[in-house]
């Protein structure tokens, strides 16, 4: 057992106390002191490492001494050391740390996990994978849960990536999944564009919300008194008659584009998009009547159609995207080791 006189630095306040009693190694050699205390409140791994007994004098091989303090490398670079620590610690003695660089999250979830801080992993989750960035950011968000074995948030990125085309741009975090990830995610997306194209052959979703034609006067172009709208009817027979008449033209052009878009981005936002681009065209045509009337039933129309479109789309399994995930899900025969002298290190059999 030898006094390490090195100059390795230590980290800033609060690992620099001279009351801790261990120092953690980063990978590139920054020292962090800390107390086993909190550690081992925070992690049962900590927990069970500091409860191994410490090398005597008597063994043969060294155990670095620095300051009086046994020394355990770890495998973390002092980036990710550092949030980590910070959120064992007493919010009195450090505030909880601001990750706002993905790559930064992806190392401080896979340190988590390795030191089975769940607190901490659950913290870093309900920052991470909330609507506001999943709705910007989902691919990457998928890609990180992938890559830190977090089952349930892979499902609810992979209903995220809904609102992506089927075939993303590249994006940097691509990198961090498998083949195998991938193809599970595109083949649950294909499936829901997919599914939402029964609403186009069966309309009774429509007639049985509509059951009078007065309620569907906008969608026919015919006035609620029973008079033709300047607005032209359909002849092309794509779509079923309501209540006995066709449908206007442009409803027609609307349907027609949603279905298409609902094949490459199933989900509601293109379901809106299309809503509001069909009262745009609507009111181009200067028509008195159906610039009013859709309006309104337009956006009706809208919510009505996005609840059948999710009930369709709930029903899509995402078993394909959790049979992707099994290969990495059964963690098991965990085993700790403080080697004279080595890096802390967990060995996992999956």
């Amino acid at each position: 057992m030898s006094d390490s006189q090195d100059l390795t630095p230590y980290a800033s306040l609060p690992f620099d106390n001279e009351k801790a009693d261990v120092i953690l190694r980063s990978s590139d050699n920054i020292d962090f002191r800390v107390f086993k205390l909190f550690l081992s409140l925070a992690s049962p791994f900590f927990e069970t490492l500091f409860d191994l007994p410490q090398p005597s004098e008597e063994m043969s091989t060294d155990v670095e001494i620095k300051d009086g303090l046994p020394v355990v490398p770890v495998s973390e670079d002092s980036k990710t050391l550092d949030p980590l620590l910070r959120f064992c610690y007493p919010c009195t003695l450090a505030d909880d740390p601001a990750l706002e660089d993905f790559r930064d999250v992806i190392n401080v979830l896979e340190a988590a996990k390795k030191y089975s801080l769940d607190a901490i992993e659950r913290t870093v989750c309900k920052s991470l994978f909330n609507p506001k960035i999943l709705e910007t950011n989902s691919l990457r968000c998928f890609s990180i849960a992938c890559r830190a074995r977090l089952q349930d948030e892979c499902i609810l990125a992979a209903k995220y990536t809904l609102r992506e085309p089927l075939l993303p741009m590249w994006f940097e975090e691509i990198k961090l999944i498998t083949s195998t990830e991938l193809l599970a995610l595109l083949t649950y997306h294909r499936k829901c564009g997919t599914a939402v194209q029964a609403l186009k052959n069966d309309f009774t979703w429509i007639t049985t919300e509509y059951p009078h034609t007065r309620a569907t006067h906008w969608m026919t172009a015919l006035r609620s008194d029973g008079y033709n709208n300047c607005c032209q009817r359909t002849i092309s027979g794509r779509y079923p008659a309501l209540h006995g008449y066709g449908v206007a033209q442009w409803w027609e052009a609307f349907m027609d584009a949603t279905f298409l878009d609902l094949q490459d981005k199933p989900c509601a936002e293109t379901i809106l998009r299309n809503v509001e681009e069909a009262i745009r065209a609507v009111r181009q045509r200067n028509c008195a009547y159906c610039s009013v009337s859709a309006l309104g039933g337009m956006r009706e129309f809208g919510s009505l159609f996005i609840r059948k479109a999710e009930e369709l789309i709930s029903g899509v399994s995402s078993i394909f995207v959790v049979n992707a995930c099994r290969s990495w899900m059964s963690l098991s025969n965990v085993r700790l080791s403080w080697s004279c002298g080595s890096e802390m290190t967990t060995t996992t059999a999956f």
